[in-house]
């Protein structure tokens, strides 16, 4: 097959790409330049978007001896990742910008026009694996390494982008990777791995978002009340520096009536009043999802899995419906077809959890094998009034 290497500049994606060409494939290493201006972004090794990370994707691609190009998506990534990401915050949402990269730059963009110049599939460095199912079909599923499975953010593919993908390094732990890289002589063996968000350059979200939303923000300042007194405890200077389950930059003036420490419990950008509790008033065993892709095809009844809610977080045990918001249907109803990208989803907990916002990412399993993802609307928990 001809393959198109996405190549960030870390080791992940140069043993990928490596192993690519190894496995027979006509490989041709790409780098995404996803920043206007990449001396704004994130410097030394903590991001994937820096002129210093595109020459270590290009030495890479030299050792492995395959082609390599630059391709300039930067306009692309602005308009799908940043700018959502700006309005989810000032909406009181929490969204995931890797998750969204994901969908709208690496397995969209990058993947059309892959599939328009005549290559057959992109490799990424990507600790997920896929598999064909009985079938027939291209399945996701968890990585062999638990500590580095990224399926979570890669719930968002659909099944023709999943029959186009490679993740050669999906069952390997990434301690054999970095051996690997260095037996390789690839420079980037010990390259740290990148973390936290790649267009954030000091890594102060709240700082980011307070400069950029300028006058688009909700609001620029408010009152943080406690949920059980009503009680005004402090001020804020907008509320899109906060996030459900938030504990750290309350800077509340006035102590809680009760004594326990306070988190976020609700975000409401219009009044910009940010309501805090004690941890309890955190956990929920409900949520209400839309926006649904299924990596394959919908649920057609009720789904006894598990459900991922963070990136980095456990799994809890679900029951996972799906309801068509035209007809009220639900995937239990015998013989109905589910599917739209306008149903909704609707997950009880079996095992509850905390801190869970809306317009993070709901990743649905059935055992390793990823069902889909959908965006969290709304959360409860059982005999508490909404």
């Amino acid at each position: 097959m001809r393959v198109v290497a996405a190549m960030s500049g870390g080791v992940d994606s140069a043993v990928a790409a490596a192993r690519a060409k190894d496995a027979g494939h006509d490989v041709t290493g790409i780098h995404l330049a996803l920043s206007r201006n990449p001396t704004s972004y994130r410097s030394g090794a903590r991001g994937c978007c820096t002129i210093e990370d595109a020459n270590d994707a290009r030495r890479a691609a030299d050792v492995i001896g395959i082609p390599f190009y630059v391709w300039d998506l930067s306009d692309r990534f602005h308009e799908d990742v940043v700018e959502d990401f700006m309005d989810e915050y000032a909406a009181g949402r929490t969204p995931n910008p890797c998750l969204r990269c994901n969908e709208k730059i690496k397995f969209a963009a990058v993947l059309d026009r892959a599939l328009a110049l005549g290559f057959d599939a992109v490799a990424t460095g990507h600790y997920a694996q896929v598999r064909t199912g009985l079938d027939g079909s291209a399945e996701l599923h968890r990585a062999v390494d638990a500590g580095k499975d990224q399926s979570y953010v890669l719930g968002v593919l659909t099944q023709d982008q999943l029959a186009h993908s490679l993740f050669p390094l999906g069952d390997t732990p990434k301690p054999q990777v970095r051996e690997e890289a260095a037996a390789r002589g690839l420079l980037v063996a010990d390259k740290p791995d990148s973390h936290d968000i790649c267009f954030v350059a000091d890594g102060d979200n709240a700082g980011w978002l307070r400069e950029k939303l300028g006058t688009r923000a909700p609001n620029h300042g408010g009152a943080i009340v406690d949920a059980a007194s009503g009680r005004e405890l402090g001020r804020h200077d907008g509320t899109f520096a906060f996030t459900i389950g938030q504990r750290k930059g309350l800077r509340l003036g006035t102590p809680a009536p009760d004594g326990k420490p306070r988190y976020v419990l609700d975000i409401e950008p219009v009044s910009g009043t940010v309501t805090v509790g004690p941890r309890e008033d955190l956990t929920i065993d409900r949520i209400v999802a839309d926006r649904p892709r299924w990596c394959g095809s919908a649920p057609t009844a009720a789904l006894e899995g598990t459900v991922q809610l963070r990136a980095h977080g456990g799994e809890h045990r679900a029951t996972v419906t799906v309801v068509s918001v035209r007809d009220g249907s639900s995937s239990a109803s015998p013989g109905r077809a589910t599917g739209s990208p306008d149903d909704r989803v609707e997950i009880d907990l079996l095992d509850p959890a905390q801190g869970v916002a809306p317009g993070q990412a709901a990743v649905i399993y059935d055992g390793t094998r990823v069902v889909g993802s959908a965006t969290i609307v709304s959360t409860a928990r059982s005999g508490v009034p909404a």
